[in-house]
């Protein structure tokens, strides 16, 4: 009962400061940071435990720092371009532009992927707290809200929607600050009483396992946010800022697996929702939190990326293209998304999406290095750019399902 009552309070309090202590709203570093780290978190939060648990047991911990990592590098790679390809982005007509166009339409094709991920793990989680299990009611679900947030933006815009975006992600880190804290406590608890012990499940790997973990990128995409926020803060606040929320996220990311991986058990295998059941044992009122916090995210997450798309679309189209129209195109394809894949599926194919543009901006900062004669470590940071966007070439190539 003790348990409950702090992982209660500890959530209402860190909502409280993140949504209305008007110093932090105030600070641009701190919304600046706040940006990509929740993006960051949002999703991958909620499944990498389960997911790695399921696919390489013991060794999730180990995994979840090489994807953080990789993803690190490829950060540096989009820091790199904020700083030395934005100054030139509209100057000039050569391969660095033109590649920087591509990546700008494999963008554009990771929002598509990323509205369909979201909403279908927003109802996977949805229909896992309420103990349903029709396969079917995934994909209407996640049809309805598509639809709801298609014909909202192409009637009134998702301005409004967009504004309760402060409140889903001061929600979900304020979840995500209970469960830590209390796992620290279930975890001194086991040591205390002499019963802590890794759990038996399978932790061998394979190439197999492999592809899928490169199918896994996706639960640490989020930083390349800061890239655009330009129009909000300049350069420098965003290096900053987007260098720290990558690695606020990882130590989070590090001690949340390794304080979950107590937990693991056998029948995690591929399911994305084993976080509410898993956490159970830890405290009673964990799997709701963890339930709303999740609905909550997901769907702000898909509202921001929708009016995300909706803008690079109109901005590729010249603006000549109605914004409504953006809407009805994403809508349609998002819809043939949900319906053509599950959520499983659907994050593999959001981390190839996210890759192929993650590949595309390695190669822009690796251009620009070959062309700054005077940059610092010039050969150093190509070979760096080359490496994270071969890396992210062969997610897009590779990459694979969890469950496949």
């Amino acid at each position: 009962m003790v348990v409950n009552i702090i992982v209660v309070v500890t959530a209402i309090l860190l909502f409280g400061i993140l949504a209305f202590w008007k110093r932090l709203s105030n600070s641009a570093d701190f919304q600046a940071t706040l940006t990509p780290l929740a993006s960051i978190m949002g999703s991958g939060f909620l499944v990498s435990a389960p997911l790695l648990g399921g696919l390489v047991g013991s060794w999730a911990v180990v995994m979840m720092a090489i994807l953080l990592l990789i993803a690190y590098l490829i950060g540096e790679a989009i820091r790199f371009n904020i700083k030395h390809f934005e100054p030139i982005e509209n100057k000039g007509n050569g391969k660095a532009q033109h590649v920087a166009f591509v990546s700008r339409l494999a963008l554009i094709l990771a929002y598509f992927v990323s509205v369909t991920y979201y909403l279908q793990l927003l109802a996977a989680f949805a229909l896992s707290s309420l103990g349903v299990n029709q396969d079917w009611l995934a994909p209407l679900i996640t049809s309805i809200l598509l639809g709801t947030i298609g014909l909202v933006g192409a009637r009134w815009g998702l301005d409004m929607l967009v504004a309760l975006e402060k409140y889903a992600v001061a929600l979900n880190l304020g979840v995500v600050g209970a469960l830590l804290l209390s796992l620290v406590v279930y975890n001194l608890g086991l040591l205390g009483s002499g019963a802590w012990q890794l759990p038996d499940v399978d932790s061998t790997i394979d190439l197999s396992d492999v592809r899928v973990l490169m199918g896994l990128l996706i639960v640490v995409q989020g930083f390349e946010t800061s890239r655009y926020l330009g129009d909000k803060y300049d350069a420098d606040r965003r290096i900053r800022t987007c260098r720290m929320a990558q690695w606020v996220s990882g130590v989070i990311y590090v001690v949340f697996i390794s304080l979950a991986t107590v937990l693991f058990d056998r029948e995690m295998g591929s399911d994305v929702t084993a976080i509410i059941r898993i956490v159970t044992p830890v405290a009673i009122v964990l799997p709701i939190m963890i339930s709303v916090a999740a609905i909550g995210s997901q769907f702000s997450a898909a509202v921001a990326d929708n009016a995300g798309a909706a803008g690079l679309l109109t901005d590729l189209a010249k603006h000549r293209m109605a914004m409504k129209y953006a809407y009805y195109i994403i809508l349609a394809v998002a819809l043939f998304l949900a319906w053509a894949t599950d959520v499983n599926g659907i994050i593999a194919y959001a981390s190839r999406a996210f890759a192929l543009y993650y590949a595309l901006q390695c190669r822009v900062a690796y251009l620009v290095a070959a062309e700054t004669a005077d940059l610092p470590h010039r050969t150093w940071k190509r070979g760096m750019f080359a490496f994270a966007g071969l890396f992210a070439l062969a997610v897009v190539i590779f990459g694979l399902p969890s469950g496949a």
